[in-house]
C-alpha cells in the first residue's frame, strides 16, 4: 500500500515538472502592435519601429510605397489572463491540462497581417491599406 502512495506522489511531482509549457507559451506569445502608427501624418521611422522593416519598398510618384508583414499578437492583460488560467488548470488537474493547453497555445499564435503604406515626400504616412489578415492556424 505504501508503494502505491509513493508511486502516486512521484507521478504527481513528475506531471507538475512536465507542466508549465502552456503557461510559458501564453506569456511568450507575440505582443500586440500599435496600429495607430498607420494614421496619416506618422513618421516612417515610427512605423518601422512598431511593425519592423518593410518586406517590399518602392519609390512612387507620391513618395514611397511599402509593404509590411507582421504578426498581430496579444495585449499584456490577455497574455497574463491566459497564463493564469493555464496555471490554475494545471494545478487543479495535476498537470493533465497540458495535454489540452499546449496545443491551444500553439494554435493561438497571433494573426499574420500585411499592410501597404504610402508615404509622402516628407516620409510621413499618407495612407495605409490592410492587404490581408491570416487567422491563426487551427
Amino acid at each position: 500500500m505504501r508503494k502505491i502512495h509513493l508511486l502516486g506522489l512521484l507521478s504527481c511531482v513528475l506531471l507538475n515538472l512536465w507542466s508549465g509549457c502552456a503557461v510559458y507559451m501564453a506569456t511568450n506569445q507575440p505582443t500586440k502592435k500599435n496600429l495607430a502608427v498607420l494614421r496619416p501624418g506618422t513618421e516612417r521611422d515610427l512605423v518601422i519601429a512598431e511593425l519592423g522593416a518593410p518586406v517590399n519598398s518602392e519609390v512612387v510618384e507620391e513618395g514611397k510605397k511599402e509593404i509590411y508583414t507582421f504578426v498581430q499578437g496579444y495585449g499584456k492583460f490577455a497574455k497574463a489572463g491566459r497564463a493564469l488560467f493555464h496555471g490554475t488548470a494545471d494545478v487543479f488537474t495535476i498537470g493533465l491540462w497540458e495535454a489540452v493547453g499546449t496545443p491551444v497555445e500553439g494554435a493561438l499564435d497571433g494573426k499574420r497581417v500585411s499592410v501597404r503604406v504610402i508615404f509622402d515626400a516628407n516620409g510621413k504616412v499618407k495612407e495605409s491599406t490592410t492587404l490581408s489578415i491570416e487567422e491563426p492556424k487551427k
